[in-house]
Order: structure tokens, then C-alpha cells, then sequence
């Protein structure tokens, strides 16, 4: 059966506080998580969610849209990589991430990016 569903990050199904430096929405479409992330001027996910995770770097596969803002991603490898708002990204599991500049991040994941807190 064909059907519509529509979900509100005003009204998230799960959210998760980031140490202050921002926080993650996320909503349940058909069964698929979909986040929306603010982090603020200052956040590093090697600061503010490795100690909710549990390991030396998000081992989570992103994939996304950048709304706003400005994100330095640092691969295990060495590799850096910045997304800029307009961005469409892939992020592969083993990274550090962190705001550049003063302006927040604000993102859109879809995927499980809820399963490294």
C-alpha cells in the first residue's frame, strides 16, 4: 500500500545532547533514521561525542546534506576533507570531525548514524 509520512524534528523520536556544544534530532521515516545535527561554534566529535561513543573515532558511515555552516573532516588515514552548506557528503566509518569558523553546522544524515553515541 502506498502511503505518506511526514515527521517533525520539533517533535524528535530520540535526541541526544552533545556535551553542550550542540545536540542530534532524529526521526523514524519507514524505518530509516533520519538526523538532523546542530553543532556549534567549538564542537569536535573527538571532544564532545567520543566519551558518549566509546572509541578513539566515529566508527559510523554518513551520508548527508550540509544545511549550514562549515565542517573539517579528519580521516584515519590522514585525510582531511571539508563539507561547506550545499554539500551532499559521504563520510566513511574511522573520522574526527570539528566546526571551522564561527558559525554552526547544521546537518542532514540519513542512515544510522544514531548507532555511535
Amino acid at each position: 500500500m502506498n502511503h505518506m509520512t511526514v515527521r517533525s524534528f520539533d517533535r524528535p523520536e530520540e535526541s541526544v545532547d552533545l556535551s553542550g556544544h550542540g545536540h542530534r534530532d532524529m526521526v523514524m521515516l519507514d524505518g530509516t533514521p533520519v538526523e538532523r545535527s546542530e553543532f556549534d561554534r567549538g564542537w569536535r566529535w573527538s571532544n564532545d561525542v567520543k566519551p558518549i561513543a566509546g572509541t578513539d573515532s566515529c566508527q559510523t558511515h554518513h551520508l548527508g546534506y550540509c544545511v549550514e555552516g562549515h565542517l573539517r573532516v579528519h580521516l584515519d588515514d590522514g585525510t582531511d576533507q571539508d563539507i561547506n552548506a550545499g554539500d551532499a557528503f559521504e563520510i566513511p566509518p574511522g573520522h574526527d570531525a570539528e566546526v571551522v569558523g564561527d558559525a554552526r553546522v547544521v546537518l542532514v544524515d540519513f542512515g544510522k548514524a544514531f548507532d555511535n553515541r
